[in-house]
Formats: structure tokens, C-alpha cells, sequence
């Protein structure tokens, strides 16, 4: 069984308070939202697009806990100059990631299940896929992400693809 002290290890700590780095600032004028049910953790993210539409710069403004900070921290890291098609297959593998973690520890008691999905970074909260209490905080950067490359787009508002985060 994972233990807290396995969850919020100094890489973790290191990671959360990095998002100092990358401050929302009103210089990134595509804004995206995005909250879990879960655990309530919540946070905005403002981009910066270049002239292909490739993100060029990442601001986060977040009300979470450690490991949806480190989280936030390890997508902004790794965000510039991916585009919005590359952010939603990272946040379809994070999806799939989390939910073989569920269902390996439901059917065996915890075996791993599903490949840590290919971003750097990530492997420094990957104990934290044996914590379902934390699952809806660790992809909200993708999906407040996702929310901010649609601001814009046919008139879709920011928050438009944050309504249904949900429930992990």
C-alpha cells in the first residue's frame, strides 16, 4: 500500500513550488479553467501562442494540493512549442494512465497497469496514481490547457472544456 510519505516526496515539494517561475500574467491572452470535483483543486491557465499556434508561453494560477501544483508545474515545463492537438493526446494518456491505475487496483490490488505517458517530467509524480483521491488533480493543467488553446476558436469561451472535469 502507498503511503503519504511515497506521494509528497521533495521532488514533489520542489515541483509545487516552482509554479512561482510561471506566473499568470496579463500578457497571455488565451485563459483556460479547470476543477476537479474530486478534491476541489482548481486552477487557470494563461497561454501565449506563436504565429504557427504552438504554445510559446505558460502562465498558472493554482488552488491545489501539492501534487496538482507539481502537476501543473511538470505540464508548464514541458508545454512550449506543442501544439493544441499534441495537448490533447497528453491529456487522453494521462486519462488512460490514471484509469489503468484504478482498475489494476481494483482487480489485483495495485499492480501497475498502464504506461506512464510520454511527457517529460512525469515520473516524479507517478506514485501518485495510487492515490484515485488525487487523480482529478493531476490532469487539470491539460484540460485548463485544452480550455485555453478553444478561448477563441468559433467563439468558444475559456471555460468551455472545463464544465465536465470531473470526477477522478
Amino acid at each position: 500500500m502507498a503511503t503519504a510519505a511515497a506521494l509528497y516526496t521533495p521532488a514533489v515539494l520542489a515541483l509545487a513550488t516552482g509554479l512561482a517561475a510561471v506566473p499568470l500574467d496579463d500578457g497571455l491572452d488565451r485563459r483556460g479553467s479547470a476543477r476537479s470535483v474530486s478534491c476541489g483543486s482548481s486552477l487557470t491557465i494563461g497561454l501565449a501562442l506563436d504565429g504557427a499556434g504552438r504554445i510559446a508561453r505558460v502562465g498558472v494560477s493554482a488552488s491545489a494540493c501539492a501534487v496538482g501544483q507539481a502537476a501543473a508545474m511538470i505540464f508548464a515545463a514541458g508545454a512550449v512549442g506543442r501544439t493544441r492537438s499534441e495537448i490533447a493526446r497528453a491529456d487522453a494518456a494521462m486519462a488512460a494512465w490514471l484509469e489503468g491505475h484504478l482498475a489494476a487496483s481494483v482487480a489485483d490490488g495495485g499492480g501497475e497497469a498502464v504506461a506512464l505517458p510520454d511527457w517529460p517530467g512525469l515520473a516524479a509524480i507517478a506514485a501518485a496514481a495510487h492515490f484515485p483521491g488525487r487523480h482529478g488533480a493531476i490532469g487539470l493543467a491539460w484540460r485548463a490547457a485544452l480550455a485555453a488553446l478553444a478561448a477563441g476558436e468559433d467563439g468558444a469561451t475559456p471555460d468551455a472544456l472545463s464544465s465536465g472535469t470531473a470526477a477522478s
